[in-house]
């Protein structure tokens, strides 16, 4: 039997003090999500979260290091997520973008108003990776090379 995890990305975006969030579509409701999906063929890890985030968010950002990399296993679907989050900064709102059609709106929040939505997180790899930010953890781009 073959088992493969999914590879994902994610990016944690802050801006005077809020982060950038997504509110989204999945199984069990609606839930809040830093921006973030799969990679897709032939791309880059980091051409992914650039692509993700503004598909999700109408956000250009540029990526400027690596938060770090989770293995979670969904209790709701038993599928493995092999993520690497990136640490990116905003540069330009992109209003003409379509957003993806399971995000319901975009949110730039307090890490306090991300705590009191802590239920409604996607996974708890939301928060993990903020503490994580938080601590300051960060590694160059360079730990990443793709052939």
């Amino acid at each position: 039997m073959s088992w493969y995890p999914h590879l994902t990305v994610a990016t944690i975006v802050e801006k005077d003090s809020r982060f950038l969030c997504v509110e989204e579509n999945d199984n069990s409701g609606l839930v809040i999500n830093q921006p973030a999906g799969h990679v897709e063929k032939n791309e880059t890890l980091i051409d992914a979260a650039v692509r993700e985030t503004l598909e999700e968010t109408q956000w250009q950002v540029e990526v400027t290091s690596i938060l770090g990399n989770s293995l979670f296993t969904s209790p709701t679907n038993n599928t493995t997520y092999f993520r690497t989050t990136f640490i990116a900064k905003a540069i330009e709102f992109k209003g003409a973008q379509k957003l993806d059609s399971d995000i319901e709106r975009v949110l730039w929040l307090t890490f306090d108003e991300i705590l009191e939505r802590k239920k409604r997180l996607r996974s708890p790899m939301v928060l993990e990776d903020l503490y994580r930010y938080k601590k300051g953890e960060s590694y160059p781009l360079n730990l990443i090379h793709h052939f």
